[in-house]
């Protein structure tokens, strides 16, 4: 089915390439030289009309000087919710051995919920 991943990329994605490469004060052509891609390849990209493979925004990133992350993500797309930040920034407040007894406790509740998600994909493929 060759690498493209067009079903993680956000919505935002070609919003995100354009803004990344305003900012850096290039044209479409000067980032497909960057890249080495054709320029209507970039193109697509920004209106939305292709999805680059993961080949292709390797490319980009490297390009522009980013990373996969940054280039396909907003800030707000990534990390925890806000109640979150204020637990752990709770949890910063604490000393050196209950942070590590807490970081146990979320490794082990993390990996009951992964293997009990994987327990659940296995047994639906039979």
């Amino acid at each position: 089915m060759g690498n493209s991943i067009i079903w993680l990329l956000p919505m935002n994605f070609p919003t995100r390439l354009i803004q990344i490469r305003k900012a850096q004060g290039l044209t479409q052509q000067g980032l497909a030289d960057a890249a080495e891609m054709h320029i209507n390849q970039v193109r697509r990209y920004e209106t939305g009309a292709a999805q680059p493979t993961l080949e292709g925004l390797i490319k980009l990133a490297k390009a522009l000087h980013v990373s996969l992350d940054e280039l396909v993500f907003e800030a707000s797309d990534r990390g925890p919710s806000e109640k979150m930040k204020f637990l752990f920034e709770a949890i910063e407040q604490l000393n050196q051995d209950e942070q590590q007894v807490i970081q146990e406790l979320l490794e082990g509740m993390v990996m009951k919920y992964q293997t009990r998600r994987w327990d659940s994909a296995r047994a639906g493929a039979k």
